[in-house]
């Protein structure tokens, strides 16, 4: 017996349907058509389902293609990869509204418990949300600190820097936000009458499987208290030298030099240079089975699996020289010093390496000379320092453009004139435009640049022998590294990666 209708045609029908409804709601949100012919659009699209949106975005391809001078096939390329990645990313801000994020102190207790089990006030609830939602943004933005300034007697602001540039997110009246600073500093274990005395504390964040871990230092200043909070980089320790932006050559020489059984690797550069993730890096080059890898931090960042990690602790007497003495009596293969503060620590250090030992360092100074130079103003001595020292890396981050915005680089004549003077070509250089995925700042995420120094025979020999060669290194050195800092930068730049703005601003 036949039936009276085709299956497969109603099927066809009713999906025909439900796509035409589904595309109905599309035009109702898309910036391709007018306001005033949306009623229209809602009609044609309810007949013609996906076939009105394909033209509209034929023609909105063929605008952008002749004002861009693109080719369509590659301008319709690119709006199909935004469109995933906007689907991607709201289905991440979507998995993180649905995760709850709990404040935790160093002893496990959460927020709620430390204000009295959960049986908080109103007012009291307002604010600890309000507490978490801070956090929960500067964990969703990839912020690296968060700021909380009195701007004046009546209102506080709160700052992100987000890929090492300061920006405002919230502005709030002085009673709320010194209610937040309190119930931060209840979860960081510190006092909360004391609003003069600088006090450091910490606390944790929980959200999902996610476990993040904040340094909090809190000053008395004009107008009120100033709360600085470090998100410390949880993804540090998976970093490899590739992904941090070191070249082929440049991962080979360092690959080399953390390979060998002994030697002293310093990295040098300002704060917030992203030393520790390259020390991190690092230390992923190395078999960490059939080496015993010992480090000392202040404060640990992120914890490596097969590694002995110690943290210093100034009010328990811990500090880097007392640490690295017994380091020295647990047999290490590797020691890695969080940083370089005193004389003592940069001896026990180098004497480390003479004595068999791999040591990574950090070290804050401009360059690979500045460091030569800092370290014999602590008192090391220039045989020490020559037969200690391996290889010295100096490095930088730049902010990468972000690639749903970029533009092409609008140059000046004379700018353009003085790169084909020197050998750059600039027509594959970009400007920041700025977009929802980088929060109008044309810029997401960052890349390292770096300058590295071997210490050859030839230089180990200079360094043992002349006392002139550091009066030579304060002058032609710094210039000469500054040199070689602006040719990998410039390198980034004539490559699209970032823009000639933003190397100004790092390198100068």
């Amino acid at each position: 017996m036949s039936m009276p209708f085709n299956p497969i045609k109603l099927t066809c029908l009713v999906a025909w349907v439900y796509v035409c409804l589904y595309f109905v709601q599309r035009v109702q949100f898309s910036p391709l058509v007018p306001r005033r012919y949306k009623s229209a659009a809602y009609i044609v699209t309810l007949f013609t389902g996906p076939i009105l949106l394909l033209l509209l975005l034929i023609v909105d391809s063929a605008r952008k293609s002749l004002r861009t001078g693109d080719g369509i096939i590659e301008t319709v390329k690119r709006q199909i990869e935004r469109t995933a990645a906007d689907v991607h990313s709201a289905r991440r801000q979507h998995s993180r509204k649905g995760a709850i994020i709990r404040l935790l102190d160093s002893s496990g207790r959460s927020i709620n418990e430390i204000y009295g089990h959960g049986d908080t006030k109103r007012q009291d609830r307002h604010i600890l949300d309000l507490t978490e939602r801070v956090v929960a943004d500067a964990l969703a933005k990839r912020a690296s600190d968060i700021l909380i300034d009195p701007a004046d007697e009546s209102t506080y602001t709160i700052r992100l820097r987000i890929d090492g540039v300061l920006r405002t997110v919230r502005t709030l009246k002085a009673q709320t936000c010194k209610a937040v600073v309190n119930s931060i500093k209840a979860v960081s274990s510190m006092d909360i009458s004391e609003k003069r005395r600088p006090q450091d504390g910490a606390f944790m964040a929980k959200t999902g499987s996610m476990t993040a871990s904040f340094r909090v230092a809190s000053a008395g200043v004009l107008n009120g208290e100033k709360l600085s909070i470090r998100i410390l980089n949880q993804d540090a320790g998976t970093f490899a030298l590739a992904e941090a932006g070191f070249t082929r050559d440049q991962c080979s020489v360092i690959q080399r030099a953390v390979s060998k059984p002994s030697g002293t690797v310093l990295i040098c550069g300002p704060t917030g240079s992203g030393k520790t993730t390259t020390m991190y890096a690092m230390l992923n080059e190395i078999d960490l089975f059939t080496r015993n890898v010992i480090t000392v931090e202040d404060p640990i960042e992120a914890e490596l699996h097969e590694v002995s990690q110690i943290e210093i602790n100034p009010k328990a007497d811990i500090t880097f020289a007392k640490t690295l003495r017994s380091v020295l009596r647990q047999d290490p293969d590797v020691i890695c010093v969080g940083e370089i503060r005193d004389d003592e620590t940069a001896q026990i250090a180098l004497r480390a390496s003479q004595t068999g030992h791999l040591v990574l360092a950090t070290i804050h100074c401009d360059s690979n000379t500045a460091a030569l130079v800092r370290l014999t103003d602590l008192g090391v001595s220039p045989l020490l320092l020559s037969s200690g020292l391996s290889l010295l890396v100096s490095q930088r981050l730049l902010r990468l453009l972000c690639e749903h915005c970029k533009a092409p680089a609008q140059l000046t004549k004379n700018l353009i004139a003085e790169f084909s003077r020197k050998g750059i070509d600039h027509k594959n250089m970009f400007d920041s435009s700025g977009c929802k995925h980088c929060d109008g700042t044309g810029y997401l995420g960052r890349t390292a640049i770096c300058d590295i120094l071997a210490v050859t025979d030839e230089l180990r020999a200079d360094i043992a022998d002349s006392r002139t060669l550091i009066a030579d290194l304060r002058g032609k050195g710094k210039r000469r590294d500054r040199a070689n800092l602006r040719k990998e930068g410039m390198r980034m730049v004539a490559s699209g990666i970032t823009s000639l703005q933003e190397f100004k601003r790092v390198v100068g």
